[in-house]
């Protein structure tokens, strides 16, 4: 596969430097740079935060680690790296530059941070795209609206390299994912859970693309779930997780539901995931993403209608809103280079906002597909005590069977999400792909 990706990367550069020239272009700027990024330090502390590399520099070459270095690009010029090797006995430092991607940089090694400035443009127009702890003396990153929503907009479609790397991404967090539903199965905690997928998908708490969200019963109701109990519950009903993998800065990001041994709550996740999968099939370029969120909610209202948890139509739930009670969220959002990525409202190369649909305030992106993008696909049904409150409240309430509903609160809920690209012949699904062993 590495080389693979080495044969690909070329291609690759070439369309990362063409949309950078256009962005320089739109906003009149003479140099493009951008930091990597520094380490942050807890208040009154010695102790860093994790670091998390600036995404429009993972943009150009797989550097996830290294801090304090530096991308200079000059439309017509080979881009300058200037690679950061401190002289440091507390801390290994980054080895010397290597792999596929070095013969394509103007490669400047320094040990002190601030040495940077004599490898980078002080003069001219500069666009320097990063945080603001990042700037060097003369240096001060200033993010020009123009320039980033060029780049955003570029980054939509994936190039061939990036999506060998969502691929491999997606190997390594479906192997990772039946590792956890194998503890689950053995009744492990929630805290044993998530140790098996780490462990199986070779990261560390610090180096996950986002942070795993592993539930096991009632916890399944909580969108985002934020714990790993370490205690092992009484009984196992079912089991929610929502966890990633990276690869070379890309991600995959998954989620499955279980059940335990309840014959109902399986019929249900057999009913979503029947839907999850016609609405994948509907991710093709020119295809509306808003569309297809808001026929999520018309699966939804039929699964609830067809397993007698609402008693009204199906037209009647959706004008009622009451779909929005057992699937509140959106869904699914833009996948790359950052989890949640970028440019999903954007108008155009220039900016402008596509306004969600009525309604609908969580939804994550809001254009039509293009060729090569890559989404998520997760629709839902949860049983939330407090929109079901809420729900039950109003003049509506009458029409859930609560009884069937009280019952289903113990396994919290339901949620399938697959990584699935568009493309003019049809959905390549990165997911379903990697648990078949595509």
């Amino acid at each position: 596969m590495s080389q693979q990706l080495a044969a690909l990367y070329p291609a690759h550069l070439q369309s990362v430097m063409a949309a950078a020239t256009r962005a320089l272009e739109l906003g009149g700027y003479d140099h493009l740079l951008i930091p990597s990024g520094i380490l942050t330090y807890r208040f009154l502390d010695d102790r860093p935060y994790p670091f998390a590399v600036n995404a429009q520099f993972k943009y150009w070459l797989p550097l996830t680690q290294h801090t304090d270095c530096w991308i200079h690009f000059t439309p017509g010029a080979k881009p300058v790296l200037v690679y950061c090797q401190p002289d440091d006995y507390w801390h290994i430092p980054p080895s010397p530059p290597s792999g596929f991607w070095v013969n394509h940089f103007d490669i400047r090694l320094i040990s002190d941070p601030a040495d940077a400035v004599k490898h980078l443009p002080t003069s001219g127009r500069l666009a320097i795209i990063g945080e603001a702890n990042a700037a060097l003396p003369g240096l001060t990153p200033n993010n020009p609206e123009v320039v980033i929503n060029a780049l955003h907009w570029a980054r939509s479609a994936k190039t061939d390299y990036e999506l060998a790397n969502m691929r491999l991404a997606s190997k390594r967090a479906t192997n990772a994912h039946r590792a956890a539903e194998h503890a689950f199965r053995q009744r492990g905690s929630e805290l044993d859970i998530h140790r098996a997928y780490l462990a199986a998908s070779g990261h560390n708490e610090f180096d996950l693309p986002y942070t795993n969200i592993v539930a096991l019963n009632e916890h399944g109701a909580t969108l985002h779930y934020q714990y790993q109990d370490a205690r092992v519950p009484t009984e196992h009903h079912a089991f929610l997780i929502d966890a990633g993998a990276e690869v070379n800065g890309y991600a995959a990001d998954i989620t499955r539901t279980y059940s335990f041994a309840d014959a109902e709550f399986g019929e249900l996740i057999a009913a979503v995931d029947q839907a999850q999968l016609a609405l994948c099939d509907q991710v093709r370029t020119g295809a509306s993403y808003p569309g297809i969120h808001l026929d999520t909610h018309r699966h939804v209202a039929q699964i609830l209608a067809d397993h007698g948890y609402v008693n009204m139509s199906v037209e009647a739930m959706l004008e009622q809103r009451i779909t929005s009670t057992f699937f509140p969220h959106g869904v699914g959002h833009p996948l790359g280079l950052q989890v949640h990525d970028v440019a999903g409202f954007q108008e155009s190369e220039t900016g402008g906002f596509i306004a969600r649909p009525d309604g609908h305030p969580y939804l994550r992106m809001t254009r039509t597909l293009g060729e090569n993008f890559v989404v998520t696909i997760e629709p839902g049904l949860y049983f939330i005590d407090t929109l079901l409150k809420k729900l039950a409240a109003t003049e509506h309430g009458k029409a859930l069977n609560w009884d069937k509903i009280e019952r289903m609160k113990k396994f919290g809920g339901v949620r399938i999400e697959d990584n699935v690209r568009a493309t003019s012949n049809g959905p390549e699904n990165l997911t379903r792909d990697a648990f078949a062993g595509v």
